[in-house]
């Protein structure tokens, strides 16, 4: 049985707050970024079963190189500054099928 993935590829955005002053992505803006990303993703059509879902997720142990996300299956991390940095990614990588160099981690 070969049957094709409920999503083609799952955009997961960390989402962590810590307390403790340690770096954390839900203090860099995380939660503005997914819901721009979510949106944008909406927007263009490339939403629902058999293309991209976007994700909040807890922490994803890389807060330090952050704010960060990974879009699998690819496995490929990037960090970003801003919502350019995230139309980036979603134009190149979920759309064009290439990786974003300079935000990869």
């Amino acid at each position: 049985m070969n049957e094709q993935p409920y999503f083609e590829r799952h955009v997961f955005f960390c989402m962590n707050q810590r307390e403790d002053g340690r770096p954390c992505c839900g203090a860099q803006g995380a939660a503005a970024a997914q819901q721009h990303a979510k949106r944008r993703v909406k927007e263009l059509g490339l939403n629902g079963h058999g293309k991209i879902r976007i994700n909040q997720a807890g922490c994803l142990d890389r807060c330090e190189d952050g704010p960060v996300l990974v879009v699998y299956p690819e496995g490929v991390w990037y960090t970003y500054v801003d919502n350019s940095d995230i139309d980036d990614i979603i134009e190149s990588h979920l759309v064009g099928g290439k990786v974003v160099d300079r935000l990869k981690i």
